[in-house]
């Protein structure tokens, strides 16, 4: 983390002129002011308000005023219009400025560019929702910081200087944010405060402050990409057990010697070679001494050094993308997860984001439920023999699949021809996806088969939105995740607009061109008419496979 206060390096020589001329500017002032019947408050380097009136004695003023400032005022409330931005040395990263947002000894903290401003966005208002706010938020561009003190997230300067795209995970420059954490979390530790640091891909679900608070002897508690249950309570998991890398996007800090020493050496570790991925190299330090369980204590274990002691927090509850999306493991057992961190995915950010989009987790702008040419969903048929009968191989399961993305296809289709967007179908699957070999679903986890896949499990989220030349690629067709319709946000006008469409045998007596566009009941369209319909009915009359496949069609 870059240094955001240069002034501070500056020759003490011109410390001392410089001091000397504001001192004298500050005794004219003095006299200045003096010779008035009213005081006005001092202006200082951040927005102020004032709660109390105007009053002519000065130290009535200062006994009764309480001032507020972009980092103790409530989180959500943007600066007063008209106030200047203020100077770069307002947001730099002081123990003052972690006074103040801290609760309890405890601060939380997420940090990253412009390119995840809305996952920044979801991640504070999850906490503050559960009534969280002694949190900050890292800006590592100028962008990001301006934008998120306007919507009056509290935020600090990196420093970093960093680009606003999404940089992707594994490039150079996604490493270089790793080191960033590091040295950040170096900062902090001096300071003298807890710190849960959060990666910005991660949301939580409950107030996670009281869990951590169980493990005061804990130097550190760090989540994991176990899949396995080591434990079927809320218990830490079984440090003995646990197989999976500790993974850092999720961990609990406590500003003791121990926790100090590896900060310090993660930190010279990763400067000293930009090719170290930070993980690793956590893992590393953390294994260089492990194994003697901590006496009265036995789910802490001593690590790093001998002395630092470690917690591993529950997968189960302190969810990865794999033990949240695929297995549930959280409903399984019957447990309240607090929190889930977009791993085990295949889209990069798009498909962390539409994963916390399929969860209802997201939070999105209002013109996001809002689509010019309206919405077109479809209820899936699928047999009964492909999706549950016989043994879960690789030609059941792409069977399954295929048979799944040939509807999409044609739904896709249809929703080009109308110029909507598509609301996607819940996905089934029988075995998992990994990047490395498996024999379906990994041995002693909780998948259950067949289970509800993330679309990014069987579709290139990320190709499908992107601006692909339309001369070879055709129209890009806009879509949503399978929860859309069923998302609390989606507004009142866009549910009551909702039509069912459903296809019926033309020689059924009920089934009758003539029983209109009633929205309590669907419209009634025969299979085989040959009457023109308008451009949905054409539509359909092209394509049999939609007769086949579609039990119903749901225009929004």
């Amino acid at each position: 983390m870059a240094p955001c206060c240069p002034a501070e390096s500056t020759k003490p020589v011109f410390i001392g002129i410089f001091g000397a001329i504001v001192g004298g500017f500050a005794v004219s002032a003095v006299f200045f002011l003096l010779s008035f019947s009213s005081i006005t408050a001092p202006a200082l380097p951040f927005p102020v308000v004032t709660t109390t009136t105007t009053t002519t004695n000065l130290s009535a003023l200062s006994n009764t005023a309480q001032l507020e400032t972009m980092y103790n005022r409530p989180i959500w409330k943007p600066p007063a219009r008209g106030l200047r931005m203020p100077s770069p040395r307002a947001f730099c990263l002081t123990r003052d400025m972690v006074r103040a947002r801290a609760r309890d000894g405890v601060i939380v903290i997420t940090f990253g560019n412009y390119a995840f401003m809305d996952f920044i966005l979801t991640w504070v208002h999850h906490l503050t929702g559960l009534g969280v706010d002694n949190l900050l938020v890292g800006a590592m561009d100028t962008k990001l910081l301006r934008e998120l003190y306007l919507t009056g997230v509290p935020v600090f300067d990196m420093g970093s200087r960093m680009v606003t795209e999404d940089v992707g995970w594994g490039s150079p420059t996604f490493h270089k944010m790793g080191r960033e954490k590091v040295l950040l979390i170096n900062e902090l530790l001096p300071f003298g405060y807890e710190l849960l640091m959060c990666d910005t891909d991660m949301v939580w679900l409950k107030n996670p402050l009281p869990y951590l608070a169980r493990y005061p002897s804990a130097d550190l508690l760090t989540s994991s990409d176990q899949v396995v249950p080591t434990v079927t309570d809320d218990s830490l998991e079984n440090w003995r057990e646990v197989t999976g890398a500790y993974n850092i996007g999720i961990f609990h800090w406590r500003p003791t010697e121990p926790a100090k020493r590896l900060a310090k050496e993660w930190k010279d570790l990763v400067i000293s070679d930009d090719k170290i991925w930070d993980q690793n190299a956590f893992n590393d330090l953390i294994h260089k001494v492990f194994g003697q369980p901590v006496q009265g204590e036995d789910e802490l274990v001593y690590s790093y050094d001998g002395k630092l002691k470690l917690g591993v927090l529950p997968a189960s509850i302190f969810c990865s993308g794999h033990t949240y999306f695929v297995q549930g493991m959280h409903q399984q057992l019957r447990l309240e997860p607090y929190a889930v961190h977009t791993t085990f995915q295949y889209a990069g950010t798009e498909g962390k984001r539409h994963r916390l989009r399929e969860a209802m987790l997201f939070l999105d702008q209002p013109s996001y439920y809002d689509s010019p040419g309206g919405f077109l969903s479809f209820r899936p048929n699928i047999p009964k023999r492909m999706l549950l009968d016989g043994a879960h191989t690789i030609e059941s399961h792409f069977a399954l699949v295929n048979y799944q993305m040939k509807q999409i296809r044609t739904a896709l289709a249809m929703a080009s021809l109308l110029k909507r967007t598509l609301v996607m179908p819940p996905l089934w699957c029988r075995l998992d996806r990994m990047w490395f070999g498996h024999p379906g679903v990994m041995e002693g986890t909780m998948t259950r088969q067949p289970f509800l896949c993330p679309m990014d499990h069987v579709f290139e989220v990320h190709v499908m939105l992107k601006d692909l030349p339309e001369e070879e690629f055709g129209p890009r067709i806009d879509f949503r995740e399978y929860t859309f319709l069923e998302n609390p946000s989606l507004p009142k006008q866009v549910k009551d607009s909702f039509l069912e469409v459903r296809l019926c045998n033309e020689h059924s007596t009920r089934c009758s061109t003539a029983n209109g566009t009633n929205k309590h009941r669907a419209l009634l369209l025969p299979r085989n008419s040959t009457e023109q319909m308008g451009l949905i009915k054409s539509f359909l009359l092209k394509d049999p496979l939609f007769f086949a496949a579609f039990g119903c069609l749901f225009i929004v």
